[in-house]
């Protein structure tokens, strides 16, 4: 998800993001856990995607 993607996003709408990719880099974790998965590079995108979804929420908070 690039920068530009968040930035057009409301409160709402980054909050029910958060929650979408924080589930899917939970599923990811569960399923390297068991078994690698094909492409573990997968887990640090989302990761960071979580934390610029954050960083912007954090943004949105303080204005």
């Amino acid at each position: 998800m690039k920068k530009q993607e968040i930035n057009n996003l409301s409160l709402a709408e980054l909050q029910a993001k958060l929650g979408e990719l924080t589930n899917q880099y939970a599923e990811l974790r569960n399923a390297h856990a068991i078994s690698p998965i094909a492409n573990p590079l997968q887990l640090r995108t989302v990761r960071r995607a979580i934390a610029r979804v954050n960083t912007e929420i954090s943004k949105k908070d303080l204005q």
